[in-house]
Protein backbone atom coordinates (compact mmCIF):
# COMPACT_ATOMS: atom_id res chain seq x y z
CA UNK A 1 0.00 0.00 0.00
CA UNK A 2 1.40 3.45 -0.87
CA UNK A 3 1.99 5.97 1.90
CA UNK A 4 1.62 9.72 2.06
CA UNK A 5 2.79 12.60 4.20
CA UNK A 6 -0.30 14.62 5.11
CA UNK A 7 -0.30 18.18 6.42
CA UNK A 8 -3.45 19.80 7.81
CA UNK A 9 -4.25 23.39 8.76
CA UNK A 10 -7.43 25.47 8.26
CA UNK A 11 -5.39 28.12 6.41
CA UNK A 12 -2.70 25.92 4.90
CA UNK A 13 -2.19 28.18 1.86
CA UNK A 14 -1.04 30.93 4.20
CA UNK A 15 1.47 28.76 6.07
CA UNK A 16 5.22 28.73 5.43
CA UNK A 17 6.00 25.29 4.02
CA UNK A 18 9.46 26.19 2.70
CA UNK A 19 11.04 23.68 5.07
CA UNK A 20 9.66 20.91 2.84
CA UNK A 21 11.77 22.15 -0.07
CA UNK A 22 14.91 20.87 1.64
CA UNK A 23 13.63 17.28 1.86
CA UNK A 24 13.71 16.29 -1.85
CA UNK A 25 10.06 15.26 -1.84
CA UNK A 26 7.85 14.74 -4.90
CA UNK A 27 5.16 17.25 -5.71
CA UNK A 28 2.13 17.02 -3.50
CA UNK A 29 -1.57 17.63 -4.00
CA UNK A 30 -3.47 20.27 -2.10
CA UNK A 31 -7.16 19.88 -1.35
CA UNK A 32 -8.88 22.45 0.83
CA UNK A 33 -7.04 22.29 4.17
CA UNK A 34 -4.65 19.41 3.41
CA UNK A 35 -1.46 18.72 1.48
CA UNK A 36 -0.69 15.13 0.52
CA UNK A 37 2.82 14.14 -0.61
CA UNK A 38 3.74 10.57 -1.66
CA UNK A 39 6.47 9.12 0.58
CA UNK A 40 7.81 5.72 1.63
CA UNK A 41 6.29 3.87 4.56
CA UNK A 42 9.44 4.53 6.61
CA UNK A 43 9.61 8.27 5.90
CA UNK A 44 9.80 10.52 8.94
CA UNK A 45 10.09 14.28 9.06
CA UNK A 46 13.37 15.54 10.50
CA UNK A 47 12.93 17.07 13.94
CA UNK A 48 13.73 20.54 12.63
CA UNK A 49 11.00 20.29 9.97
CA UNK A 50 8.51 18.88 12.46
CA UNK A 51 9.21 21.75 14.86
CA UNK A 52 8.80 24.31 12.06
CA UNK A 53 5.39 22.88 11.12
CA UNK A 54 4.24 22.49 14.72
CA UNK A 55 5.16 26.10 15.45
CA UNK A 56 2.51 27.04 12.88
CA UNK A 57 -0.12 24.72 14.43
CA UNK A 58 0.08 22.33 11.47
CA UNK A 59 -0.91 18.71 12.12
CA UNK A 60 1.05 16.14 10.12
CA UNK A 61 1.38 12.38 9.81
CA UNK A 62 2.62 9.63 7.49
CA UNK A 63 -0.27 7.25 6.78
CA UNK A 64 -1.47 4.75 4.19
CA UNK A 65 -2.85 6.54 1.14
CA UNK A 66 -6.51 5.64 1.60
CA UNK A 67 -9.88 7.09 0.68
CA UNK A 68 -12.26 7.76 3.58
CA UNK A 69 -14.83 5.54 1.88
CA UNK A 70 -12.35 2.63 2.08
CA UNK A 71 -12.76 2.63 5.85
CA UNK A 72 -15.34 0.41 7.47
CA UNK A 73 -15.33 1.40 11.14
CA UNK A 74 -14.39 4.38 13.29
CA UNK A 75 -14.25 3.76 17.03
CA UNK A 76 -14.23 6.89 19.17
CA UNK A 77 -13.87 7.73 22.83
CA UNK A 78 -16.52 10.12 24.19
CA UNK A 79 -15.23 12.36 27.01
CA UNK A 80 -12.75 14.99 25.77
CA UNK A 81 -12.93 13.45 22.31
CA UNK A 82 -16.41 13.40 20.76
CA UNK A 83 -17.51 15.84 23.47
CA UNK A 84 -15.55 18.58 25.21
CA UNK A 85 -16.13 17.57 28.84
CA UNK A 86 -15.42 14.74 31.27
CA UNK A 87 -18.99 13.86 32.25
CA UNK A 88 -18.19 12.43 35.66
CA UNK A 89 -16.35 15.62 36.62
CA UNK A 90 -19.36 17.72 35.69
CA UNK A 91 -21.76 15.44 37.58
CA UNK A 92 -19.49 15.80 40.60
CA UNK A 93 -19.73 19.58 40.30
CA UNK A 94 -23.34 19.25 41.39
CA UNK A 95 -22.17 17.77 44.67
CA UNK A 96 -19.33 20.23 45.17
CA UNK A 97 -16.84 17.44 44.47
CA UNK A 98 -15.54 18.44 41.04
CA UNK A 99 -11.95 19.13 42.09
CA UNK A 100 -11.70 15.88 44.03
CA UNK A 101 -13.14 13.77 41.21
CA UNK A 102 -11.23 15.64 38.48
CA UNK A 103 -7.91 14.87 40.16
CA UNK A 104 -8.69 11.14 40.09
CA UNK A 105 -9.77 11.51 36.44
CA UNK A 106 -6.47 13.19 35.54
CA UNK A 107 -4.46 10.47 37.28
CA UNK A 108 -6.31 7.84 35.27
CA UNK A 109 -5.90 9.76 32.01
CA UNK A 110 -2.16 9.98 32.59
CA UNK A 111 -2.02 6.24 33.22
CA UNK A 112 -1.09 6.64 36.89
CA UNK A 113 -4.15 4.77 38.17
CA UNK A 114 -5.85 1.57 37.06
CA UNK A 115 -8.97 2.69 35.19
CA UNK A 116 -11.46 0.41 36.93
CA UNK A 117 -10.18 1.40 40.35
CA UNK A 118 -10.37 5.08 39.44
CA UNK A 119 -13.87 4.66 38.01
CA UNK A 120 -15.16 2.99 41.15
CA UNK A 121 -13.44 5.55 43.40
CA UNK A 122 -14.94 8.46 41.49
CA UNK A 123 -18.39 6.90 41.25
CA UNK A 124 -18.43 6.15 44.98
CA UNK A 125 -18.02 9.87 45.65
CA UNK A 126 -21.31 10.49 43.83
CA UNK A 127 -23.37 8.33 46.18
CA UNK A 128 -26.66 9.99 47.12
CA UNK A 129 -26.57 12.55 44.31
CA UNK A 130 -29.96 13.19 42.68
CA UNK A 131 -30.19 11.79 39.15
CA UNK A 132 -31.44 15.14 37.80
CA UNK A 133 -27.80 16.29 37.91
CA UNK A 134 -27.14 13.91 34.99
CA UNK A 135 -29.82 15.55 32.86
CA UNK A 136 -28.56 18.99 33.84
CA UNK A 137 -25.09 18.06 32.59
CA UNK A 138 -26.49 16.77 29.30
CA UNK A 139 -28.77 19.76 28.76
CA UNK A 140 -26.57 22.60 29.97
CA UNK A 141 -22.92 21.55 30.03
CA UNK A 142 -22.23 18.85 27.46
CA UNK A 143 -21.02 20.17 24.11
CA UNK A 144 -19.82 18.33 21.04
CA UNK A 145 -16.21 18.87 20.08
CA UNK A 146 -15.71 21.09 17.05
CA UNK A 147 -15.97 19.03 13.88
CA UNK A 148 -17.84 16.15 15.55
CA UNK A 149 -21.09 16.62 13.63
CA UNK A 150 -19.20 17.02 10.36
CA UNK A 151 -17.30 13.78 11.02
CA UNK A 152 -20.49 11.88 11.84
CA UNK A 153 -22.08 13.20 8.64
CA UNK A 154 -19.06 12.07 6.61
CA UNK A 155 -19.45 8.60 8.11
CA UNK A 156 -23.11 8.49 7.08
CA UNK A 157 -22.37 9.69 3.56
CA UNK A 158 -19.54 7.22 3.04
CA UNK A 159 -21.08 4.17 4.69
CA UNK A 160 -18.53 4.09 7.52
CA UNK A 161 -19.81 2.54 10.75
CA UNK A 162 -19.31 4.75 13.82
CA UNK A 163 -19.00 3.28 17.31
CA UNK A 164 -18.77 5.26 20.54
CA UNK A 165 -16.94 3.47 23.38
CA UNK A 166 -16.63 5.28 26.67
CA UNK A 167 -15.34 4.82 30.16
CA UNK A 168 -18.15 7.24 31.02
CA UNK A 169 -21.81 6.41 31.30
CA UNK A 170 -24.61 5.05 29.13
CA UNK A 171 -26.85 7.90 30.30
CA UNK A 172 -24.87 10.11 27.90
CA UNK A 173 -23.83 7.67 25.15
CA UNK A 174 -27.43 6.52 24.64
CA UNK A 175 -28.68 10.10 24.32
CA UNK A 176 -25.94 10.96 21.84
CA UNK A 177 -26.71 7.86 19.77
CA UNK A 178 -30.41 8.73 19.66
CA UNK A 179 -29.61 12.32 18.74
CA UNK A 180 -27.09 11.60 15.96
CA UNK A 181 -28.06 8.12 14.83
CA UNK A 182 -24.63 6.50 14.85
CA UNK A 183 -24.39 2.74 14.88
CA UNK A 184 -23.10 1.51 18.25
CA UNK A 185 -22.41 2.80 21.76
CA UNK A 186 -20.93 1.18 24.86
CA UNK A 187 -20.32 2.72 28.28
CA UNK A 188 -20.69 2.04 31.99
CA UNK A 189 -24.08 1.79 33.70
CA UNK A 190 -24.61 4.03 36.71
CA UNK A 191 -26.79 2.42 39.36
CA UNK A 192 -29.77 4.59 40.34
CA UNK A 193 -32.26 3.70 43.06
CA UNK A 194 -35.23 5.87 44.03
CA UNK A 195 -33.87 8.73 41.96
CA UNK A 196 -30.47 8.68 43.68
CA UNK A 197 -27.05 7.47 42.54
CA UNK A 198 -25.90 4.49 44.60
CA UNK A 199 -22.23 5.24 44.03
CA UNK A 200 -21.78 2.03 42.04
CA UNK A 201 -21.69 0.88 38.44
CA UNK A 202 -23.32 -2.35 37.31
CA UNK A 203 -22.44 -4.87 34.63
CA UNK A 204 -19.30 -4.99 32.53
CA UNK A 205 -16.83 -2.19 33.15
CA UNK A 206 -15.80 -0.47 29.92
CA UNK A 207 -12.11 -0.03 30.57
CA UNK A 208 -9.10 0.00 28.26
CA UNK A 209 -9.24 -3.73 27.55
CA UNK A 210 -12.99 -3.66 26.93
CA UNK A 211 -12.58 -0.84 24.41
CA UNK A 212 -9.99 -2.82 22.46
CA UNK A 213 -12.06 -6.02 22.71
CA UNK A 214 -15.15 -4.23 21.37
CA UNK A 215 -13.11 -2.88 18.46
CA UNK A 216 -11.94 -6.39 17.54
CA UNK A 217 -15.44 -7.82 18.01
CA UNK A 218 -17.01 -5.31 15.63
CA UNK A 219 -14.16 -5.50 13.16
CA UNK A 220 -14.80 -9.21 12.87
CA UNK A 221 -18.57 -8.78 12.88
CA UNK A 222 -18.34 -6.36 9.96
CA UNK A 223 -15.82 -8.53 8.09
CA UNK A 224 -13.21 -5.78 7.93
CA UNK A 225 -9.47 -5.91 7.47
CA UNK A 226 -7.41 -4.25 10.19
CA UNK A 227 -6.41 -1.32 7.97
CA UNK A 228 -10.08 -0.41 7.54
CA UNK A 229 -10.51 0.40 11.24
CA UNK A 230 -9.70 3.75 12.87
CA UNK A 231 -9.67 4.44 16.61
CA UNK A 232 -9.72 7.94 18.10
CA UNK A 233 -9.07 8.85 21.73
CA UNK A 234 -7.22 11.09 24.15
CA UNK A 235 -6.41 9.17 27.33
CA UNK A 236 -4.29 6.30 28.57
CA UNK A 237 -7.32 3.98 28.58
CA UNK A 238 -7.62 4.55 24.82
CA UNK A 239 -4.12 3.23 24.06
CA UNK A 240 -5.07 -0.47 23.64
CA UNK A 241 -7.78 0.34 21.08
CA UNK A 242 -5.52 2.86 19.33
CA UNK A 243 -2.80 0.23 18.91
CA UNK A 244 -5.33 -2.47 17.95
CA UNK A 245 -6.80 -0.33 15.15
CA UNK A 246 -5.31 -0.17 11.69
CA UNK A 247 -4.91 3.58 12.19
CA UNK A 248 -4.85 4.97 15.71
CA UNK A 249 -5.43 8.68 16.15
CA UNK A 250 -4.62 10.65 19.30
CA UNK A 251 -6.94 13.65 19.65
CA UNK A 252 -5.60 16.51 21.80
CA UNK A 253 -4.18 13.67 23.82
CA UNK A 254 -1.91 12.98 26.74
CA UNK A 255 1.78 12.39 25.81
CA UNK A 256 1.57 8.64 26.49
CA UNK A 257 -1.34 8.35 24.08
CA UNK A 258 0.33 10.46 21.40
CA UNK A 259 3.41 8.24 21.57
CA UNK A 260 1.34 5.15 20.67
CA UNK A 261 -0.73 6.71 17.86
CA UNK A 262 -0.19 6.61 14.10
CA UNK A 263 -1.41 10.20 13.79
CA UNK A 264 -1.91 13.00 16.30
CA UNK A 265 -4.41 15.82 16.04
CA UNK A 266 -2.77 18.40 18.27
CA UNK A 267 -4.24 21.56 16.79
CA UNK A 268 -7.21 20.77 14.53
CA UNK A 269 -10.74 19.71 15.35
CA UNK A 270 -12.43 16.36 14.69
CA UNK A 271 -12.80 17.12 10.98
CA UNK A 272 -9.06 16.42 10.87
CA UNK A 273 -9.93 12.72 11.23
CA UNK A 274 -11.57 13.01 7.81
CA UNK A 275 -8.60 14.99 6.51
CA UNK A 276 -6.16 12.11 6.96
CA UNK A 277 -7.91 10.37 4.07
CA UNK A 278 -8.63 11.19 0.43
Amino acid sequence: MPYTLILQHPALAQCDLSVLNTLDLPEGKTHRHTLRIPVSETFALPDSAAEKLSSQSIDFAVLPDMAFSDLGLIVSDMDSTLITIECIDEIAAGAGLKAQVAEITEQAMRGELDFEQSLRRRTALLKGLDEHFLQDVYDNVLQLSLGAEALLEECRQNGVTFMLVSGGFTFFTEKLQKRFGFDYQYANILEIENGKLTGQVSGRVIDAKAKADLLVEHRQKLGLAKHQVVAVGDGANDIPMITEAGIGIAYHAKPKTQAQADACIRFGDLQAVRGWFR
